[in-house]
């Protein structure tokens, strides 16, 4: 009999372990199981899938269309939907309740904006920085060498000054001592409508980020900003509060912050967060 209970006993406590290693608790109290490896050996992770829509910088354009191909060709069954506008419509339309997973800003200013309101799940995380440019017609026809020469040279494209590449520009010009009258400037209403102007003969100069005037090709002509002149904008991304797919949304911030999403971005001419 003694031996029978034993038996008992240690039937019972394998009964309990395999179970527990079965299955784990999910967030609200129930089990959930972990698929064994195709070779039995470990588990898996369900895969990602699903659609998130990420508002980002127009800045921001050419490179994460990049990330959004390759990561839907890293996590099959997966979409990415992008809205490119300046940052301050984008938060302005978040604010507005539009329905967005994952906000990438040039700025700091409007990504708090968010997070003063509660719609930030956790802390934003920076990847990259950009600075600015001046771009000129193609062959620089006006010979524009430095910013000194932007207010006598005709109309000037800038952003709008409540755009962070406006603001950026306003701060440059100050820094170099140099006020362009307002006559002269046309703005645009975000980057990439700013650089169109000077690409598309409405404007001899402008001064938009260093990455645009990577993106034009030969549709413009760059002049530096010497660096004490020179103002570096800081790209925070997060996901947001409503998001629809937390798990997507964070692995889609993931991948900007990681080795690959950096490489696109250091190819598309961004530096790397400080």
């Amino acid at each position: 009999m003694r031996h029978r209970h034993l038996l008992a006993i240690v039937l019972a406590t394998l009964t309990l372990l395999v179970a527990a290693c079965g299955s784990s608790a999910g967030s609200d109290g129930t089990a959930t199981t972990k698929a064994p490896a195709a070779d039995g050996s470990a588990t898996t992770e369900a895969p990602l899938e699903g659609e998130i829509t990420v508002s980002a910088a127009a800045s921001l354009t050419e490179s994460f269309t990049d990330m959004g191909k390759a990561f839907e060709a890293e996590h099959p069954g997966t979409t990415v939907t992008f809205t490119f506008d300046s940052s301050g419509t984008l938060s302005q339309q978040i604010l507005d309740g539009a329905p967005v997973d994952v906000f990438a800003s040039a700025d700091e200013k409007n990504m708090e904006k968010l997070t003063d309101a509660d719609l930030v799940k956790g802390d934003p995380t920076v990847f990259a920085r950009n600075q600015l440019v001046i771009v000129t017609k193609p062959g620089n026809p006006e010979g524009i060498g430095s910013l000194a020469d932007l207010p006598d040279a005709g109309v000037i494209s800038l952003c709008g000054e409540d755009v962070p590449c406006g603001k950026f520009a306003g701060e440059a010009l100050a820094n170099a001592d140099v006020t362009i009258p307002e006559g002269s400037v046309t703005r645009g209403q975000n980057a990439k409508a700013t650089l169109a102007a000077v690409s598309e003969g409405d404007a001899v100069a402008g001064i938009v980020y260093v990455t645009d005037a990577l993106a034009a090709g030969d549709a413009v002509d760059a002049v530096e900003i010497p660096a004490d002149d020179n103002v570096v904008a800081t790209y925070p991304v997060a996901v947001l509060t409503d998001t629809r797919d937390a798990a997507l949304a964070s692995a889609f911030v993931d991948y900007v912050a990681s080795d690959d999403g950096q490489a696109i971005l250091e190819e598309r001419g961004f530096l790397p967060p400080a």
